[in-house]
């Protein structure tokens, strides 16, 4: 994971990961709350960063870019060799109004140089967009290009504001095609009607579906629209959310045969906390429907260092002594829990801080289960509700609060999602514990994904309420601790540092 911290917990902006024919991951983001560099960051594996030599500075007096550099794409160079990085910048004397996308070209991802051609800077402009004469919130966006290529191609997608409309719903993903004199602007890719703005858009292809990926203001989640053509209509199903909230800035990035997401998470829900950049997720595609789906990283089975399996994980204790629960060891791989009134807490010692648990969760009649992480002897901990009826899980951190006598309770709900209900229900979840990340898959697709800081040690187990359950076929992977490097410690040296990373 990657925090990029310094003065302040919260500098990560906007974020977007290029991933070379070596397989290094190239991590480029935003500094805020000045926006005056782009900064870089390496990793072999997409979870343990390097800062190396910052990417791109904002320009001289003067220039087109001389107050604040936003959002960035890299990709290969469309010419030939190299590498080319299409960002947004803004001038001073614009005061802030006006957001611009120019371009800088690189032979190695390390040395940046700007190079304004194809009729670079582009700005927002009438018929299909908000310009000087139509700006009703006074300011215009126009920002966050990523560059697609289709058909031979090369379009630029863009964070815009459509013509027309109500005010805070004009927020409409905006394209621009490279022809023989440059960039020239079209009309919109995808005009949601709902939206400020739609924030980072990018776009894929998988199995013959377009998919539009955008960060929402609104509620800090990333949706997702899809159309059989790249410039063809796009729609939503009804539930179009792909990451949850406090996800944002969501980029796709190909690697090998699989699609990543990369996005950055704000702890807390304000954008003002702390941003740490989480491990990716792979994209999938329902095969009935078309839907996006979340899957766990694939990398993570490398870090495996050793595997526990259930008859030879503790026996779960109690820890609230309520006299109507009970606990029986079935068979050596099946435990069957139950509790007829109030609430029951089976906890255990976790092998390790960091680890991977799966395994089978069933559960008979309509009470309550779900499992706690970094339980205290008083049941303070994160609790992972599974609503088997109505097909909820919820994050939350719950427990006691020492620091208010009147409030002695802490009650947070911290992440919310949706899984398909199933008539057995029964599930096979998988949770990742690594450092201050927490990640549950249900039926192998990832539904909670966020970073937290309130707990940090404790024991892991299953909650039940009124419920009999039964944990089935599980094991626990043990995960090496988390690398975190915030920054070079000598700028000078951060060349011959990413030399070293790449040639390991």
């Amino acid at each position: 994971m990657y925090s990029g911290s310094g003065f302040s917990s919260w500098e990560i902006g906007d974020v977007d990961v290029f991933i070379d024919e070596k397989g290094m991951h190239h991590l480029f983001h935003l500094i805020i709350p000045n926006h005056d560099y782009i900064a870089h960051a390496v990793s072999k594996d997409g979870l343990s960063w390097k800062r190396v030599k910052n990417a791109l500075f904002v320009g001289d007096p003067g220039e087109w870019d001389d107050d604040m550099l936003w959002t960035m794409h890299v990709s290969t160079n469309s010419d030939g060799e190299g590498y080319e990085m299409y960002y947004t910048g803004l001038k001073r004397k614009d005061k802030g109004i006006m957001q611009k996308v120019g371009r800088a070209v690189s032979p190695d991802l390390i040395h940046w140089t700007k190079e304004n051609k194809y009729n670079l800077p582009l700005k927002s402009e009438a018929p299909y967009y908000e310009s000087r004469d139509n700006n009703p919130r006074e300011w215009l966006s126009f920002r966050d290009p990523y560059k697609y290529q289709f058909e031979g191609e090369d379009y630029l997608l863009i964070c815009a504001r459509s013509a027309v409309g109500p005010t805070y719903r004009r927020g409409c993903i905006g394209v621009a095609k490279r022809g023989e004199k440059g960039f020239v602007l079209e009309k919109p890719l995808h005009i949601a009607y709902v939206y400020d703005d739609i924030e980072c858009p990018c776009v894929v292809e998988i199995k013959g579906i377009h998919y539009l990926l955008g960060s929402i203001r609104e509620d800090i989640k990333v949706r997702y629209w899809f159309s059989p053509d790249f410039k063809g209509e796009y729609h939503a199903f009804h539930n179009n959310v792909l990451l949850p909230q406090g996800n944002y800035a969501a980029r796709i990035v190909k690697d090998g045969d699989h699609f990543l997401i990369y996005n950055f998470y704000f702890v807390g829900g304000n954008v003002n906390t702390h941003r740490v950049i989480p491990p990716p997720k792979q994209l999938d595609v329902d095969s009935n429907d078309g839907r996006l789906l979340l899957k766990t990283y694939h990398h993570w089975r490398t870090l495996y260092q050793r595997t526990i399996h259930q008859r030879n994980l503790p026996v779960p204790v109690p820890i609230l002594g309520n006299p109507s629960a009970n606990f029986v060891v079935e068979n050596e791989n099946r435990w069957r829990i139950g509790c007829r009134s109030g609430y029951e807490v089976f906890c255990f010692e976790k092998p390790s801080n960091n680890f991977v648990w799966e395994g089978k969760l069933a559960v008979e009649g309509m009470g309550k289960t779900g499992f706690v992480i970094e339980c205290d002897e008083e049941g303070t901990a994160y609790y992972i509700s599974i609503d088997f009826v109505n097909g909820f899980v919820q994050f939350r951190a719950w427990g006691f609060n020492e620091k208010d006598v009147k409030n002695n309770f802490v009650f947070e709900n911290i992440q919310t999602n949706q899984f398909e209900i199933v008539e057995s229900k029964e599930i096979y979840f998988k949770i990742i514990r690594y450092g201050n990340y927490y990640e549950l898959s249900v039926n192998e697709i990832v539904k909670l994904t966020l970073l937290d800081f309130k707990y940090s040690d404790g024991k892991i187990g299953i909650y039940v309420c009124s419920s009999i359950i039964s944990l089935n076929d599980s094991k626990i992977h043990v995960l090496p601790e988390p690398e975190n490097e915030y920054a070079t410690s000598d700028p000078n040296k951060s060349f011959e540092e990413f030399t070293k990373i790449t040639q390991v």
